[in-house]
């Protein structure tokens, strides 16, 4: 949804489009532009760049600190209109900017980025120049963050899809214009006008046909996302759960998973430490299911209802494997026909609560390495009862 652009040095040709999507990131915004104006000049001198900044109207003169960075490649800021909040509204207006610009690759960074160096462009632009599409970034991560990618996300596209992309809403991508072509003309929900953004991306990757592949960059430092995670679960799950229904026939038949090719950095560093209180997240489990369970009761098939009713009955919550493609598989098509879709996202959300406390019991005494060994196997789990869920969406 585009209100308003300001186009300084007015540029109407880039081959080369760094995008950076903001809302009240006056503090933070002119790093990153000047490191990707670095890496722009660096790598590649020779073709025609620009940065833009997509932006939600923020009340704190982001505008002003984006336009003001001292930068070599010139900068172009596009607004939404007053009170049109939404990471995916952004992405879409840097969409509709490459075309219009006839550039041949976007790479799409957050504003609040403290990690971001020069390389990071050549790592996310390299791939795209050399036929990619759609390029996901790999991260060092601690064991215990991404929770909504380690459960959700990742053993979907993994079991589902049959595609092996670790980290489909990291946040940051680089994609060609077929692609940013081909996003534009697919249903957008409201949530995918949110954070649900990043999965929708990845999905219709995978869903398009179009060639993708995975990027190290090292460790990502940003602000904390912690305040957002309550709409972050809801937009994310809601969209994902509505594009694997909608691509029910396009994936079913699909058997085998599919390694991505890597680029950048093919060793990162160890991630940074983490601080984990496992009681908050009991509780936040404890008190969703029990305000609802007669909710669950009639979206989760009998045997796992009872299974979780036994678990939250004792002492210890234990959401194991097996139980957990279950509940996922279960809500996924109850999500096909739900008349409150909202309500069974609050739902699950005690139960994705419950699965996360799970997990770090199981391995609070391992490396995040270990611990990534365990992820692998659940989502080759998903993968083997794949079949569970294409009965249910069938039937």
């Amino acid at each position: 949804m585009f209100e308003r652009e300001e186009n300084p040095c007015g540029v109407k040709q880039a081959d080369i489009v760094v995008g950076l999507a903001s809302y009240k990131e006056a503090d933070n915004i002119a790093f990153p532009a000047q490191q990707a104006s670095e890496g722009l000049k660096k790598y590649y001198g020779d073709k025609s760049s620009a940065i833009v900044n997509c932006d939600n109207c923020s009340p704190d003169d982001t505008e002003g600190a984006f336009l003001g960075a001292e930068t070599e490649v010139p900068k172009i800021y596009i607004t939404t209109p007053p009170d049109t909040p939404g990471k995916g509204y952004n992405f879409e207006n840097m969409f509709r900017k490459i075309v219009e610009l006839d550039a041949d690759v976007l790479v799409c960074v957050d504003a609040d980025l403290l990690s971001i160096t020069p390389e990071w462009i050549k790592y996310f632009v390299d791939p795209i120049l050399e036929g990619h599409d759609f390029v996901n970034p790999i991260y060092s991560r601690h064991k215990y963050d991404g929770t909504i990618t380690n459960n959700i996300c990742y053993p979907i596209i993994y079991g589902l899809f049959g595609k092996n992309i670790r980290q489909p809403i990291g946040g940051d991508f680089a994609l060609s214009r077929r692609f940013a072509e081909h996003l534009i003309l697919q249903p957008w929900h409201r949530t995918t006008e949110e954070y649900g953004v990043d999965i929708f991306m990845t999905m219709n990757a995978i869903m398009g046909g179009f060639k993708t592949c995975n990027t190290g960059l090292g460790a990502k430092v940003h602000k904390p996302s912690a305040p957002k995670l309550g709409p972050m679960f809801i937009q994310v799950v809601s969209t994902a759960f509505l594009t694997v229904i909608r691509n029910f026939e396009k994936w079913k038949n699909s058997s085998d998973v599919e390694e991505t090719e890597l680029f950048g950095l093919k060793e990162l560093d160890p991630a940074q430490d983490l601080d984990v209180d496992r009681s908050i997240i009991e509780k936040q489990s404890r008190e969703g299911f029990m305000q609802n369970q007669g909710e669950l009761e009639k979206l989760l098939s009998a045997d796992a209802y009872k299974a979780l009713v036994s678990t939250f009955s004792s002492d210890s919550i234990d959401i194991d494997t097996d139980l957990w493609i279950t509940v996922v598989y279960d809500m996924i098509a109850s999500f096909k026909d739900a008349s409150d879709r909202g309500a069974l996202l609050e739902a699950f959300k005690s139960l994705y609560f419950g699965r996360t406390l799970t997990f770090m019991n199981q391995t609070w005494e391992m490396s995040s390495a270990e611990a990534e060994e365990l992820i692998l196997e659940q989502a080759k789990a998903f993968h083997a009862k794949r079949d569970y869920l294409i009965g249910k969406l069938e039937g």
